[in-house]
């Protein structure tokens, strides 16, 4: 039977974070040395078989650190549409799994506990599941395949968010407060 598979959404462009565009987010070192994507990554990979990461076309710099950290990298030449583009280019990849869980390479923070409960949640039957720390809800998100025809309809920059927000979602609660934390400004490093 197929396995839940990660999608590691790394297609933006980080604006909020540098305006110029300058710097790339994604690239930028964390506290004890890892960048931000790899640890987003490394985090997905310790506990889902297979993890797909989703970067611009022309993002060389990104594409070669999450391939040598074990993800199996893909391209997404509409990124700039909006979020949408991407997650549905990387579902594509991996149309026949069991489920997936979509995290956002700007959340270093998650941990691999939280990760393995949302996989457990949709291997046993979770059409959505969503981690939950001291009452909110934050990301990655899990889906099963119920919602697949949905999530390849989607477009423009909201993602996902009107699926879960439309449809019954399992709450994880989990002692995670990296499902809150993403990185959008330098201060958040």
């Amino acid at each position: 039977m197929a396995d839940v598979v990660g999608i590691l959404l790394a297609a933006g462009r980080g604006r909020r974070f540098d305006p110029q565009g300058q710097r790339n987010k994604l690239l930028q070192p964390l506290p004890g040395g890892d960048v931000v994507a790899a640890a987003s990554a490394r985090h997905l990979l310790a506990t889902l078989p297979r993890v797909i990461a989703v970067v611009r076309a022309d993002d060389d710099a990104t594409a070669a650190m999450l391939a040598g950290s074990g993800c199996e990298v893909t391209r997404c030449l509409d990124a700039d549409s909006g979020m949408a583009a991407s997650l549905v280019h990387g579902l594509r990849q991996v149309e026949q799994a069991a489920g997936w869980v979509v995290a956002l390479a700007d959340m270093p923070r998650v941990q691999p506990a939280t990760i393995a409960a949302l996989r457990q949640a949709v291997a046993e039957g979770a059409d959505i599941a969503a981690p939950v720390h001291q009452g909110k809800r934050g990301n990655p998100v899990a889906f099963g395949r119920h919602h697949l025809p949905a999530l390849l309809a989607l477009s423009g920059d909201r993602g996902a968010r009107g699926i879960v927000s439309n449809n019954p979602v399992n709450e994880v609660c989990v002692d995670d407060a990296g499902i809150l934390l993403d990185i959008d400004t330098p201060t958040d490093l």
